[in-house]
């Protein structure tokens, strides 16, 4: 009995981490981790600065950002519009950055 919960407790750790590792990866995948890093800036913001500096409230805006690109707001060198990500892998990325991209 005691094994089977050892089981299930590490069973439910696995479950609890996996969207972050697929996160992570779909971050590689699409192409964000070529300029963002999860905690330090390198050509964009590290993505833990960003979910300081906006709420859950500004994701359509930040999906809509990384949709269509844009400048100014991090420094002077421009994101890329990102027209070959899925509209759901942005929403994903968006809240995954938003929960502190862990």
């Amino acid at each position: 009995m005691k094994s089977v919960l050892i089981s299930a407790l590490v069973a439910a750790g696995v479950l609890a981490s996996a969207p972050a590792f697929a996160n992570k990866e779909l971050a590689t995948k699409s192409g964000c981790l070529a300029c963002h890093a999860v905690d330090k800036k390198l050509v964009g913001p590290s993505y833990q600065d960003v979910a300081k500096k906006y709420k859950a409230s500004d994701e359509a805006m930040l999906a809509a950002k990384v949709r269509a690109g844009g400048k100014g707001v991090w420094g002077p060198i421009p994101m890329p519009p990102n027209v070959a990500v899925k509209d759901e892998d942005i929403k994903t990325l968006v809240k995954w950055i938003l929960a502190g991209a862990k």
